[in-house]
């Protein structure tokens, strides 16, 4: 059966964006540290990277940033950082969900206004931007991007002329957002982070001696060898000054909706968020998939590096052997963009290769967390079934995709989801798997436990 899709080597939902911000003391320069975060948080977003920095003993004016699209690496040299001084910085990598692909949309964005400047640093999406962004032209807001995060931005420049400080500016703001996101702003005096009231989008708190870190995840605190002090609660905006952090809890309420593909997929391995460790959610998901799904095979194997820790579950649970049937290439880079069928046939076998002596004559049980378009499962089992394999069963940690989400989660529209117009049927046979399971929402407890979460792309029971 051929459902008609265009074979894509990115039949991935993107990870959007991480954010990171830092507040150490005057003596202390922070690009360096601000670096080895956004390289942590490199998974989140691969577009572009970038960072702003201030001395918190400088001109109210005197923020130094640079930005480029590629990777950390790419961005970021010696001489670029050497460049950047200051004590006080936010930084951010990005995928793009609303805004093209292009320089002038990545962050962070500094904005210069009567008052000072401020640099802000954004994950997630505002579902009323458009909204908020008619109502500022209105009060003569110029826009020169189609980001939320100008929307933002300006919205707390112009709240800043009714307010005593840029605290109550940002809480204002904050009051007048809808959506997930999770916020970072830097004015030449102060580190502000904001969360949104549901918690769709994570932020964190850590210390490092007398600096305050704000990042996307805990796995960012770590690489910079601070302290995980704690998640920032669901509508918290945080203020770190030289006094120390104080917290404003009026956007704070009851009912909250955390983002289940962080744990599915998003977040790396090692963080953990809101209390719940990435690592055991996966492989928790797998023993859920494996009571669920049984099958007789010889091996179970994961696509890396995303179904390596759900397999893992699956083989604990089902007692079949966990090998590794597939060697990734580290050093193919950025190959998702693909301009003929072709090329983009040749990048699936250029990032993965079979291990031929692995799979030979193997019943195997093949784990990943999704399947969006289909595109890239076909060619997997096509590969192992070219190495020898007898059958291939696949099994993925997540339902079938079937809404878009509208959240900055880069779930495509329906047309695009396989899921959304076929039956699981219908995809096992195109894909050419022999069997084919997906994790059930009520299976969901076994990741999370009593965690509120928002599974929109599945349900359709949207939160906001």
């Amino acid at each position: 059966m051929n459902l008609d899709l265009n074979d894509t080597v990115d039949d991935k939902l993107h990870e959007e964006c991480g954010v990171f911000g830092i507040y150490a003391p005057e003596d202390e320069q922070v690009a360096h540290t601000i670096y080895y975060g956004l390289s942590a948080l490199q998974h989140r977003g691969q577009e572009a990277a970038g960072m702003a920095v201030c001395n918190t003993r400088g001109p109210m004016w005197n923020v130094s940033s640079h930005k480029e699209m590629g990777l950390v690496n790419e961005v970021f040299h010696g001489d670029t950082l050497n460049r950047l001084i200051g004590n006080l910085g936010v930084g951010h990598v990005r995928y793009s969900t609303t805004g093209e692909s292009s320089i002038i949309n990545a962050q962070p964005l500094v904005l210069n206004y009567f008052k000072g400047t401020l640099a802000l640093v954004h994950n997630g999406n505002i579902t009323n931007a458009e909204e908020l962004k008619e109502d500022l032209i209105k009060q003569g807001a110029v826009f020169f991007t189609s980001t939320d995060s100008e929307v933002i931005a300006c919205e707390i420049a112009i709240n800043r002329t009714e307010t005593d400080s840029v605290e109550q500016a940002i809480i204002k703001t904050a009051h007048k957002l809808k959506g997930g996101y999770a916020l970072i702003v830097m004015s030449p005096r102060k580190l502000i982070g904001v969360r949104d009231p549901l918690g769709l989008k994570p932020l964190c708190l850590g210390k490092r001696g007398k600096s305050y870190i704000l990042a996307s995840e805990s796995c960012a605190l770590a690489s910079v060898d601070a302290e995980f002090v704690r998640d920032i609660k669901p509508g918290e905006i945080v203020t770190i000054t030289p006094e120390g952090v104080k917290s404003d809890f009026s956007l704070c309420q009851q009912r909250q909706a955390h983002c289940i593909f962080e744990y599915i997929y998003f977040a790396r391995l090692d963080s953990v968020i809101d209390g719940i460790n990435v690592y055991d959610a996966r492989i928790n998901a797998g023993k859920a998939l494996a009571r669920a799904y049984p099958v007789e095979a010889d091996l179970v194997v994961g696509v890396p590096d995303s179904g390596l820790a759900a397999a893992k579950g699956y083989s604990e649970e089902s007692g079949i052997p966990f090998g590794m049937a597939f060697h990734k290439n580290s050093y193919v880079g950025r190959t998702f963009i693909k301009p003929t069928q072709e090329e983009r046939e040749s990048a699936v076998h250029m990032k993965l290769s079979v291990i031929k002596s692995v799979v030979k004559d193997k019943r195997i049980v093949l784990i990943d967390d999704s399947i969006v378009r289909g595109t890239t499962m076909a060619n997997l089992i096509t590969m192992l079934k070219s190495a020898g394999a007898k059958s291939v069963h696949v099994r993925i940690s997540s339902p079938p995709f079937l809404y878009p989400c509208y959240y900055g989660t880069d779930v495509p529209n329906a047309n695009q989801l396989i899921a959304s117009k076929h039956s699981s049927e219908d995809i096992r046979k195109s894909i050419g798997a022999d069997s084919l399971g997906y994790m059930r929402t009520e299976d969901f407890k076994e990741m999370v436990g009593d965690l509120p979460i928002c599974m929109a792309c599945f349900d359709n029971n949207y939160p906001v």
